[in-house]
């Protein structure tokens, strides 16, 4: 059936840009794509490695997305299908096969300058993805199924919308059972720009399902839970070659497990620029700062879940590389985590950077081992990558990291005999005609 799927979405693609291509002049029909391919090295990423019975993990990731836009002065409607796959997951002549997917397919009704209203599959990205983003490093990338209304004017901007999930058509009402989703959500969050200063509010309502089971399987009773995220998710001021930056997150209401939660996500840093040659877009860029995502105690007996969830961001860029804390569940409803960093980037000219960063993590609450209170510290970890601009359409991207696990670490992964040297290393090709973001999985 999946497969069948994956052809019906293709042809109704090839359909779709045909019946675009007699639309009246007036009207602007644009088509587009991109094509990246990643080879990784996996020694430690994720998780520290084993030295006895694990060995280290290499393969070549693939993403091909052909994107359609239609604009016209009271519409927009934009379709996005995606082929992700790893090399060799497929036999040479296979005729179709289950990694087609639609990434993103909404209309915009655009009732004047300044308000619009965009339904359906769509990425939500915003305050630099700590909370709501893309995932574009990720190859599947991120997308909600979402209403979303938006008010802009000058520097002021305000957005609200909501989902609401189902796993299917029924005639009844049905368990939902689509894992890493939200049954039902609502979003505002508003904007508002003063010279050089910036700041964002923002409210999210996450409601998940909460299903009981009895001895065969079957679903019996469920529930609701509700929580809520809020705060200030953008606090920048920016002023020449300097450059403050701040944000503040909140959590209340329940879990799925129905615990009350009281977590928060907080960050501050400053960046500060030196040019050396303007003609050649050549500059130095330095970054200090820290994050304090907080935990819950391993001998906490008050039933309060106070471990912040950066629930739908693009977590790869936060806490390290080696993505440890926060991606696809790890590290969740866990201590909490406190990351002090120094970000350090050199753009030799227009088309190439360098960049290190440079992390020490701590438990943000506290680690408990046979009774006895652990050392708080977690490790170091160094992230160096390259970025080189082939062209207007190419970009070759190369990392490396590096990862120094403590015993505290090590005791929270479950790993008794960790391999001495915990490493990652990837190689990646993106072919992104037209996009203004030529890179991935960043931060500067």
């Amino acid at each position: 059936m999946r497969t069948m799927n994956g052809q019906a979405t293709l042809t109704n693609l090839c359909l779709f840009l045909l019946a675009l291509g007699s639309a009246p002049a007036r009207a602007q029909f644009t088509v587009g794509g991109q094509v990246l391919q990643r080879s990784e090295f996996r020694n430690g990423y994720g998780r520290l490695i084993d030295d006895t019975t694990q060995t280290p993990a290499f393969f070549i990731g693939h993403r091909a997305r052909i994107h359609a836009l239609y604009q016209h002065e009271k519409v927009r409607f934009h379709v996005s299908v995606q082929d992700v796959r790893p090399w060799g997951s497929t036999e040479q002549g296979k005729a179709a096969d289950d990694f087609l997917s639609v990434h993103e397919a909404w209309g915009e009704l655009i009732f004047n300058q300044q308000w619009n209203l965009k339904l359906g599959r769509q990425e939500l990205a915003y305050d630099g993805n700590r909370f709501l983003g893309g995932a574009d490093w990720a190859l599947p990338g991120r997308a909600h199924d979402f209403a979303l209304l938006r008010y802009e004017k000058g520097k002021t901007k305000l957005h609200a919308g909501g989902g609401y999930n189902v796993a299917a058509e029924s005639l009844t009402d049905q368990p939902y059972t689509v894992p890493k989703q939200y049954k039902t959500a609502q979003m505002l969050r508003l904007e508002q720009q003063w010279g050089a200063f910036t700041v964002s509010a923002f409210l999210w309502n996450n409601g998940l399902e909460q299903q009981q089971l009895d001895s065969l399987g079957e679903v019996t009773k469920r529930t609701m839970r509700y929580s809520q995220t809020f705060g200030l998710p953008t606090i920048k001021y920016e002023r020449k070659r300097f450059m403050a930056n701040a944000y503040g997150y909140f959590q209340v209401g329940q879990d799925r497990s129905g615990n009350d939660m009281q977590a928060y996500d907080a960050s501050a840093w400053v960046t500060y620029t030196v040019p050396m040659d303007t003609t050649k877009g050549s500059a130095f860029r330095m970054t200090l700062g820290a994050e304090v995502l907080s935990g819950t105690a391993q001998d906490a007996t008050d039933k309060v879940n106070r471990s912040y969830a950066p629930l739908y961001g693009t977590a790869h860029a936060f806490n390290g590389y080696m993505d440890h804390f926060y991606v696809d569940g790890r590290w969740g409803n866990s201590v909490g985590l406190t990351d002090i960093f120094l970000r350090l980037r050199y753009d030799i000219d227009k088309r190439t950077l360098l960049s290190m960063n440079l992390h020490e993590f701590q438990a943000a609450a506290d680690v408990i081992k046979n009774g006895e209170r652990l050392d708080p510290r977690l490790g170091n970890e160094v992230d160096l990558s390259v970025v080189h601009l082939l062209n207007d359409v190419v970009a070759l991207q190369f990392g490396y990291s590096q990862l120094f696990a403590t015993g505290t670490l090590e005791h929270m992964e479950g790993v008794i005999d960790p391999a001495a040297l915990q490493n990652w290393a990837y190689a990646a090709v993106y072919y992104r005609p037209g996009m203004k973001s030529r890179y991935a999985g960043l931060a500067f």
